[in-house]
Order: structure tokens, then sequence, then C-alpha cells
């Protein structure tokens, strides 16, 4: 049986301080990808982005599951959650 693959929740801050919801399995590419450009559509334009927020989880379904949690949330509790966060993984 092969490892369970990680997959990651994550808020990033945008230049314009926004905040931009996603997932992914691959953390590190994906971040490298909105700093570049080809990430989504909306970070393009937004550059540079930081990582404020990012949590695990197991399935491919749990992180869009918890994805659409958090994009839901206000702002202010998108905020709450990255204090919380603290940079720490």
């Amino acid at each position: 049986m092969e490892p369970a693959e990680t997959y990651f929740v994550y808020i990033v801050r945008c230049a314009d301080s926004t905040l931009y919801t996603g997932s992914t399995n691959n953390l590190e590419s994906r971040l490298n990808k909105h700093n570049l450009g080809q990430g989504a559509k909306y970070t393009r334009g937004r550059r540079p982005v930081s990582l404020v927020y990012c949590e695990t989880v197991s399935s491919v379904s749990e992180a869009l599951k918890r994805e659409m949690e958090i994009k839901r949330m206000s702002r202010s509790a998108k905020l709450a959650l990255v204090e919380s966060w603290g940079g720490r993984e």
C-alpha cells in the first residue's frame, strides 16, 4: 500500500493585502506558481504573495471541503485564523 498523500489548505496575503485561499498537494510549488503569475487568476495581478496560514489534511476531498469552509468565512474570521497559526505548520 502506498503512503497517503498529504494535502494543504492555505491562505496567502497578496501585495494589495487581500487574502486568497487555496488547496494543493505541493505547497512550495503552488506558492512559486502564484509568485510567477502562473497560479490562480486572482493572484496574478496581486503579486507577490506570502504564505500566512497553512493546515494539512489527508485527502483531496477534505482539502476541498476545508477550502470552501474558509472561503465562506468573513475577512475578520480569516484574519483570526491567520493570527492563530503564527507561521507554524
